[in-house]
């Protein structure tokens, strides 16, 4: 009779779906957990061993003329480790059913979108021409289900195993949201919708250093310390003469717009609401700024409309406190 009572109740109905809905929520990730750890590739093979033309092709489409590159005793960028993996359109034969059964399964409980969010690599020894490339790759975690600006659903992590010749040359780790895209609009009565948030940095071991001086309002530039040469953005090693060894210049905060583009579609509201209501959604414009040190940086300009932004518009650094748990380094415009 008590169940009964409850279930004919208003209050009682509503607490009875929700804690329906709750167990339903945790049974969905017990079994998304249960993929953690499962191959997704075993024993794959790259469909070509490491060569010159695709690192000439890479390096060309990059703008990249380190000598490391080229001529005898060449290696490949360390960033293409995830280029000599990859299947194209044919896709590759060593790929387990049990990323396709994890995909299948979101896409039962609604999260039928997907976006890449982030990926990390790590590397270990460098790949050259004529390198054999194999590789095993694993399910490494699935997340809680998570709320953002897009929709509902769980983030998705991947960790690839990559060998040279038998031997680890690296890691790439590979992050995917796949999600139940968010409702248009808010039905009648419906609390408004949260004040918009900028996407949020990704933090890591190579970049932590520069997100330091952020906080203490200081734009830190890495320099190597075998031969001197500046870089930005933050990397492992240098792209010059590959030494991992660097310490750290503060810029002076002059600079000038190299580049920029004006956005107008689409429109995103937290990337301009510092301007003033009238400026949310944009348009806004970002630029590539060439600080005084000779390195450049992508941000926005303040202070000037985005109509106004010109290539070799003189900008001055400032740090802009975009809400209670971000802040930025952004330039503002100056006269002249």
């Amino acid at each position: 009779m008590t169940a009964e009572r409850r279930a004919t109740d208003g209050s009682g109905a509503v607490g009875t779906a929700a804690g329906a809905e709750a167990v339903a929520e945790a049974e969905l990730l017990r079994r998304l957990k249960a993929f953690e750890g499962r191959a997704a590739a075993t024993a794959g093979r790259a469909k070509d061993p490491v060569n010159e033309p695709m690192i000439r092709h890479w390096c060309e489409a990059m703008g990249d003329t380190n000598p490391a590159y080229t001529g005898p005793g060449a290696i490949a960028p360390p960033t293409m480790l995830q280029a000599w993996t990859m299947g194209g359109l044919s896709g590759h034969t060593g790929r387990s059913t049990a990323y396709d059964e994890l995909f299948a399964l979101l896409d039962g409980a609604g999260c039928t979108s997907v976006v890449a969010t982030d990926c990390e690599q790590e590397y270990l020894r460098p790949l050259r021409p004529g390198d054999a490339v194999t590789f095993d790759a694993v399910i490494e975690s699935v997340s809680p289900r998570k709320t953002t600006k897009l929709g509902t659903g769980h983030f998705v992590t991947t960790r690839m195993d990559v060998h040279a010749n038998g031997e680890l040359a690296g890691t790439h780790r590979f992050r995917i949201l796949k999600y139940a895209p968010a409702a248009k609009g808010a039905p009648a009565g419906a609390a408004p919708a949260p004040k918009p948030q900028r996407p949020r940095p990704v933090i890591n071991r190579d970049n932590q250093g520069f997100w330091d001086g952020v906080r203490e309002h200081r734009l830190l530039i890495q320099r190597c310390t075998a031969c001197a040469t500046l870089r930005f953005p933050w990397l492992p090693g240098c792209n010059a003469c590959s030494s991992p060894d660097w310490d750290t210049v503060e810029a002076s905060g002059a600079g000038t717009v190299f580049s920029y583009v004006v956005m107008h579609h689409p429109s995103f509201p937290a990337f301009t609401a510092h301007e003033g209501p009238a400026a949310a959604g944009g348009p806004y414009a970002v630029a590539l700024v060439e600080l005084a040190e000779g390195v450049r940086i992508i941000s926005n300009i303040t202070g000037v409309p985005y109509d106004k932004v010109r290539i070799g518009l003189p900008v001055r650094l400032e740090f802009l406190r975009v809400d209670d748990t971000l802040e930025l380094p952004v330039f503002r415009g100056e006269a002249g």
